[in-house]
Formats: structure tokens, sequence, C-alpha cells
């Protein structure tokens, strides 16, 4: 595994453990050249995903660019980074045993917004604005007051 660090093409696993229910390893790395530290991650991947963008444009599968909208849309609402690490190996179980090797990027919003939804409400807010491109403030009012709980209706 090349360092990132220094570029050094050798390093040395120190710790290895399972992770996110047995479904990674995470693998604690010394570089042998410059002697830093870093984590890599190890997953089965069941098949190459291919994103499918709204301009039909494809490309391969970003875990780290889905798990980096979640992370923002928790981002100071108390949820554990493990937590988050459980919703995207869910979504990614999930899109990878569809039996699809191109999934659109709809998809992965939906599956993304509904395991948001029963985390968070204000993190189900915050990435819908996103996913769904809210540009007044009368999208989110319109989008709150169809909220599933109902706290969103009444003349607040």
């Amino acid at each position: 595994m090349r360092c990132p660090f220094c570029g050094y093409a050798e390093s040395q696993v120190k710790d290895s453990r399972p992770v996110d229910d047995g479904t990674a390893i995470r693998r604690r790395r010394q570089c042998g050249g410059c002697g830093a530290r870093f984590t890599t991650f190890e997953r089965v991947q069941l098949r190459e995903l291919v994103v499918i963008k709204k301009d039909g444009r494809r490309q391969p599968f970003d875990r780290e660019k889905l798990a980096r909208s979640i992370r923002i849309a928790t981002r100071k609402r108390g949820i554990s980074e493990e937590r988050i690490d459980r919703i995207v190996a869910g979504i990614v179980r999930r899109l990878e045993t569809s039996g699809e090797s191109e999934v659109e990027s709809r998809r992965i919003g939906e599956l993304a917004m509904e395991s948001l939804a029963g985390l968070d409400e204000v993190a189900y807010v915050r990435f819908a604005s996103v996913y769904r491109d809210f540009a007044r403030a009368r999208d989110f009012e319109e989008f709150i007051r169809r909220l599933p709980s109902g706290e969103g209706e009444g003349g607040r």
C-alpha cells in the first residue's frame, strides 16, 4: 500500500480489526519510508457500480462521496461516525445486491433520504435541500409541510 504522505510503495500492517458488522477490515499501517501511520479499509465489492447522473453522464460509484454528503447533512446533530458508516454500508449493500451494475443518482439520493428520515428530521431536511435543489425558502416550507410527522403543519 502506497504511503499517502511520501508515496513510498511499502507499508507494514500494525493492527487489523473488523468493522461495519464484519463487512470490512480496518488496517492501521506504518510507512516503511517516512514512518507515518495511516488507516486503510478493505471491503468486499460484489460488483463495480456505475452511477448515471441526471445529465446522462456515467461515473464510477464513490462510496466516500456518499459518506461525505451524509456527514454534511448530519453535522452537529450528535450522530456518530460509526452510525454514518452503517448507513453508507447499508445503502451500498442494497445497491450491490440489486443485481444492477448501473444505478441512477436519483436512486442513491432516495436511499440516503430514506435512511436519514428515520434517523434525524433535521439531517433529512438538510440532505433533501441539496438533493432536491431547493432554490427558495418556500421550497423548505413546502417540504416540511409534507413531513410524515405532521410537525410542519399549522401556522408556524
